[in-house]
């Protein structure tokens, strides 16, 4: 364990790492993939940059078949980003025992009114990373997040440790409800179905906290949102686009409920946000029961 994270390692019978401590930068757009979609093929572009060449090496196609991620393959996918209405992506490491590096998008055509959609349905796109790459220091991370986001039409987003994990896949959710307490700094991410309730709302307080419109606009834009923190280490940048990201601290953290680590910067962001965080999610991703849920959801407010 780090100073600032526990090691994480879940284990499948066959070796494979099916939960580990892991950052992601997770962004909801309540805009149509067509006006979505350029800005993510401008962050796929710096994530590569960022990670080489080899890190993400296996695609999954229409059919949700898993294809290498060669010359051809690249080529597909900014081409589906381009021609589709519905652009989806999942790009994922070849590790042998656990995806590392990853990037999931799901982009819908918000403009086209069909019964299967719902007014509060957003595009999302994460990008997914080892902790191991904060070795470099916690700030070069942060500017490399920052251009990441640079280039999206994002209402909201979050950035910071976060259980990599499949929560789909069988037992897993059950496996993270035992860590998830203890260190509330560690998100629990299933942007899928988060992306089809969130709309303009905001989720709870990571390292990074991306506001856009109109969250940040009823908060008073961001010198009222500066005037409502005070937490020693927080700071308030604006950002293109009358947007700004809410840093908390030098280096992203766990907490650790059991020291007594229950941090006080995120709970002092969590309260500003109250009115306009998305409540439910608990339920949904990890398969809670609703008094637990409310329980993990309000981590940072009871």
């Amino acid at each position: 364990m780090s100073e600032h994270h526990p090691r994480i390692r879940v284990l499948a019978k066959n070796g494979h790492v099916l939960i580990r401590e892991g950052l992601c930068a997770c962004f909801h757009m309540r805009r149509p993939h067509s006006e979505a979609a350029p800005g993510v093929l401008r962050s796929l572009d710096t994530y590569r940059r960022a990670v080489g060449a080899h890190a993400l090496s296996w695609y999954a196609d229409a059919d949700a078949e898993w294809q290498r991620l060669d010359a051809s393959g690249w080529e597909y996918t900014y081409r589906n980003m381009v021609e589709e209405p519905w652009g989806s992506l999942y790009l994922t490491a070849d590790s042998g025992s656990e995806a590392r590096f990853r990037i999931e998008y799901l982009g819908r055509e918000l403009k086209l009114p069909s019964l299967a959609h719902t007014p509060e349905e957003t595009c999302v796109v994460s990008f997914w990373l080892p902790t191991e790459f904060l070795e470099q220091g916690p700030q070069v991370v942060r500017e490399f997040l920052l251009e990441l986001a640079a280039p999206l039409p994002f209402n909201s987003g979050n950035a910071g440790l976060a259980f990599n994990c499949q929560l789909d896949l069988a037992g897993v959710a059950r496996e993270v409800r035992q860590y998830c307490f203890r260190y509330p700094g560690m998100d629990v991410l299933l942007p899928s179905i988060t992306s089809m309730r969130i709309g303009t709302r905001v989720r709870s307080p990571s390292w990074l906290t991306f506001l856009g419109q109109p969250v940040l606009g009823e908060l008073g834009g961001v010198s009222g949102l500066r005037s409502r923190l005070h937490t020693p280490g927080t700071t308030v940048q604006e950002l293109e686009g009358d947007r700004a990201v809410v840093t908390l601290g030098p280096w992203p953290e766990a907490g650790d409920t059991e020291q007594g680590k229950d941090l006080p910067a995120y709970r002092e962001l969590a309260r500003v946000l109250e009115p306009w965080t998305l409540w439910g999610e608990g339920e949904y991703v990890l398969g809670m029961n609703p008094d637990d849920a409310r329980r993990w959801e309000r981590r940072f407010l009871d």
